[in-house]
């Protein structure tokens, strides 16, 4: 079962300071400065995201070219900064949560984004679950009926080869407590093509399968991505999206609003915008909080209430994700709750 990860010599990834420079995403006076990041972090950009990137510094560069600030960590960045070390009872499983636990079969993602929380443990040549490890992870499952969901993640579980994608699929459908499965995948807009029919049928399952796509700007739905997504939602499979709240990314107006309306017009529900996890050399892509509390109170009512996703702090220490919606009615000292323009609530 060790075909895992697909590969093909037709496609090329780019993943060295040699290929950045030649692809002109970067500069020859950048290199040791590139050399210096890459002895730490993964770099990865598949042809389909790499066609996207009009500047290095434009949102989709940024998200995937490696820069010298990932070299400087803040004292608040940590290692682990949602807390799944501590939360692992065994390799490959993360439980958080009682009814649902995280499934890591691959720590192997179609790119690297530069501001990963689990950057420091992604990358081309790790992660990956042995057929022993693998199944001491699912027996774990079993012999856990409180579990009745759980999340394929890593890494990115659509870079593993359909069969042992079927595998993993099959053991859990045969679970009798497993009752959803979920798959997190940055495939459907990172490598669009990796959807193939071969693909779709190992999700097959008489439990509730979803996807949620890692999406973070408009640019990335192009068509190539729509039609991939729509090949999952042709298979009865749900599609919903995460995205994170990035500086120069989408922490304007008009970015977020064009990503949201960009997912809902590809019937994808708008799931979770992420506030960034504190992992280290990240600090360039903060958005304070208050701030984007701030924006989302400007979009409301601006787009509908289909594309509104739930803005999330994942508590460091593996406390779990608290929402962070704007307060759209605020109490008075007269005590009266009113509206942010000063409207009295007619309730009240």
């Amino acid at each position: 079962m060790h075909d895992t990860v697909k590969t093909s010599p037709k496609r090329r990834v780019l993943r060295t300071p040699s290929d950045l420079i030649q692809a002109g995403l970067a500069p020859e006076a950048e290199r040791s400065t590139l050399d210096a990041v890459a002895s730490q972090f993964a770099t990865a950009i598949p042809p389909a995201f790499q066609a996207l990137i009009e500047q290095p510094d434009d949102p989709i560069g940024r998200q995937v070219i490696p820069d010298e600030r990932e070299l400087s960590t803040q004292p608040y960045e940590t290692l682990d900064p949602i807390g799944d070390d501590a939360l692992s009872p065994i390799k490959g499983i993360v439980h958080r949560y009682e009814d649902r636990a995280l499934l890591k079969p691959l720590l192997i993602c179609p790119l690297y984004c530069r501001f990963c929380f689990r950057r420091e443990h992604v990358g081309p040549d790790g992660g990956l679950l042995s057929d022993t490890e693998l199944e001491l992870a699912l027996d774990w499952v079993r012999t856990h009926p409180s579990i009745r969901e759980i999340i394929l993640t890593g890494g990115d579980p659509l870079m593993l080869a359909p069969r042992r994608l079927k595998h993993i699929v099959q053991s859990l459908s045969a679970i009798p407590h497993i009752e959803t499965i979920r798959i997190h995948s940055r495939v459907p807009v990172a490598d669009p093509a990796r959807i193939t029919p071969e693909l779709l049928d190992a999700m097959e399952t008489d439990r509730a399968m979803w996807v949620v796509a890692h999406i973070n700007h408009a640019r990335e739905m192009t068509a190539e991505a729509r039609t991939a997504i729509r090949s999952i939602l042709g298979r009865a499979i749900p599609v919903l999206s995460q995205s994170v709240l990035l500086r120069g990314v989408n922490d304007t107006e008009e970015s977020l609003e064009a990503l949201l309306r960009a997912l809902v017009t590809a019937r994808v529900k708008p799931y979770y915008l992420h506030h960034l996890d504190a992992a280290p050399g990240t600090s360039h892509f903060h958005v304070p909080v208050e701030e984007g509390r701030a924006l989302l109170a400007r979009l409301r009512g601006r787009v509908t209430g289909l594309a509104w996703p739930t803005y999330v702090l994942d508590i460091p220490g593996g406390k779990g994700k608290v929402p962070l919606g704007p307060d759209y009615l605020v109490t008075g000292s007269d005590g009266k709750v009113r509206s942010p323009k000063g409207e009295i609530a007619s309730f009240t």
